[in-house]
């Protein structure tokens, strides 16, 4: 047992959905990066309820693959560091710089270079869900907004880590505060 004293809350920004008029800073160490274990590591950053808009940067190993999935609003990425593809683009790499727009339902599987050194970065603003599909096109998952909120904070609290500052726009909307 650890004799460290136990995360201390951290004052959560929920941003009235009108009214607000200061800017919100988040520093780059300011929330963690939480593992989904499969190789990707999350860092989520605003999430807006009523768009349904969820902006994280995530981080992924070498070799990693994600589910074939689209979304049902657009997308828009930053590479931050490494180089990622989709198997549906074999001619396109997204490299540090590079910026990529998806509109809502390209079908697209995200994969990682295996040979590649350490890890890739992206930023991502992501509208509406991402559907997780099968070769056939079946639906076998959805991921929403609301969906990665409770996800992060849940894993947040599983690894230890105070109650995350992420910035949320609408909450007040859901909880009824």
């Amino acid at each position: 047992m650890s004799d460290s004293p136990a995360p201390t809350p951290m004052q959560i920004p929920v941003v009235p959905t009108h009214g607000a008029t200061e800017a919100i800073h988040i520093g780059a160490s300011d929330l963690p990066y939480i593992s989904l274990g499969d190789g990707t590591h999350i860092q989520v950053l605003q999430i807006d309820l009523a768009q349904g808009l969820w902006i994280l940067k995530t981080r992924f190993d070498p070799g990693v693959t994600i589910q074939k999935h689209y979304h049902t609003g657009p997308v828009f990425a930053v590479t931050l560091s490494g180089s990622w593809q989709y198997k549906e683009y074999p001619d396109f790499m997204n490299t540090t710089g590079s910026y990529l727009f998806e509109p809502a339902g390209s079908v697209h599987t995200l994969t990682v270079p295996a040979d590649q050194e350490g890890q890739t970065e992206v930023w991502f603003a992501i509208y509406g869900a991402n559907v997780n599909i099968d070769d056939d096109g079946n639906v076998t998952s959805m991921i929403t907004a609301s969906f990665i909120l409770e996800t992060y904070r849940a894993l947040c609290a599983a690894e230890g880590h105070a109650e995350p500052a992420v910035l949320v726009i609408g909450e007040e909307q859901v909880n009824g505060s």
